[in-house]
């Protein structure tokens, strides 16, 4: 697969021509315009390259050829460089990926590692709006960022399905290691999807905060709204976490009752058992001075009284509850 996935030059908001990575820097800084290029998994050499067009800092070059980048914002001089985590369904599963974003004065770079959508999306509804896309780079900035929230939440509602699902197995007889192992699957998704929305807040937050000569104050009120989502995303995941905790507790509590439970009646049946061994046990001592073997109905007496004593003691023991 290609690792130039859209590279296009945007005059007045709306799209011009494409352009080679070669041809970009010839077009770099025309008044009314920016670049917008997407690559995908691009190796180091198509790095150097991209890096040599734009003039982009070392260390952000650094950082995009190595993925597994916690989500974060920062500022080379004029450059903006943004780090976000992704998540998707894939075929009923969770997988993450990695964007990278360049935002410069006149152009846009996305880099992506990993599983994750395409932008092409993205750039179709730009496009229909050419007024906000006339904000040039920090506007892309913007769509791009609603398109990763906004993919949060499928992958949100799914986890909430997954829940469900084995909130139910928790409390009913089916809990078994296959739904442990499910339990711990969730657990390490729901931390990741959290880990990855909860830097969002904080990245758009700090966006708002920049000089209008990079994000400006039209687009202010749209990066709040990115921020918002995020929060909401992250405040559901909490709740997931722990209603998740919660049943576990609770399961926890349950198989606790049970065993007490079946501890109680062991030990009920043990104390009845005891009776009949303690008097038959003493058969086997062979003792000269004991009166009921020569009586003729001292057999039957022994008998009838270790079945009353059991059959009391079990009356009792049921009433109290332990059998």
């Amino acid at each position: 697969m290609s690792m130039v996935i859209n590279s296009a030059l945007y005059r007045n908001g709306k799209r011009e021509r494409d352009l080679s990575v070669e041809a970009i820097s010839d077009v770099l800084h025309t008044p009314g315009s920016f670049v917008w290029l997407g690559l995908h998994e691009p190796d180091n050499a198509m790095l150097d390259r991209v890096q040599e067009e734009f003039g982009l800092h070392d260390l952000a070059i650094e950082d995009a050829r190595n993925a597994h980048q916690r989500p974060k914002l920062e500022v080379y001089g004029d450059v903006l460089f943004v780090v976000l985590n992704t998540a998707q369904m894939e075929n009923g599963n969770v997988v993450f990926g990695e964007t990278h974003l360049f935002v410069g004065l006149d152009f846009f770079v996305s880099v992506r590692h990993g599983p994750s959508t395409s932008y092409s999306p993205v750039r179709e509804r730009c496009e229909r709006t050419p007024q906000l896309l006339a904000k040039g780079a920090p506007f892309a900035l913007y769509a791009v960022m609603d398109f990763v929230v906004d993919n949060y939440q499928p992958v949100l509602e799914r986890l909430q399905e997954e829940f469900e699902q084995i909130e139910s197995q928790i409390f009913g007889d089916t809990f078994d290691r296959a739904t442990i192992e499910r339990l711990y699957t969730l657990k390490r998704q729901l931390l990741r999807l959290r880990n990855a929305a909860l830097p969002v807040e904080d990245i758009a937050g700090q966006l708002v905060r920049l000089h209008e000569d990079v994000v400006p104050k039209e687009l202010r009120a749209y990066f709040r709204d990115i921020a918002d989502h995020a929060h909401r995303a992250v405040g559901a995941l909490d709740v997931i976490r722990e209603m998740l905790t919660t049943a576990i507790s609770v399961n926890v509590a349950l198989v606790s009752v049970t065993q007490n439970d079946i501890v109680k009646r062991l030990a009920g049946w043990g104390a009845i058992l005891a009776i009949p061994t303690v008097v038959f046990s003493n058969y086997g001592m062979k003792f000269k001075g004991m009166p009921e073997l020569e009586h003729p109905a001292g057999y039957p007496i022994v008998l009838a009284c270790t079945a009353t004593a059991c059959v009391w003691l079990y009356r009792k023991l049921r009433k109290s509850g332990w059998i």
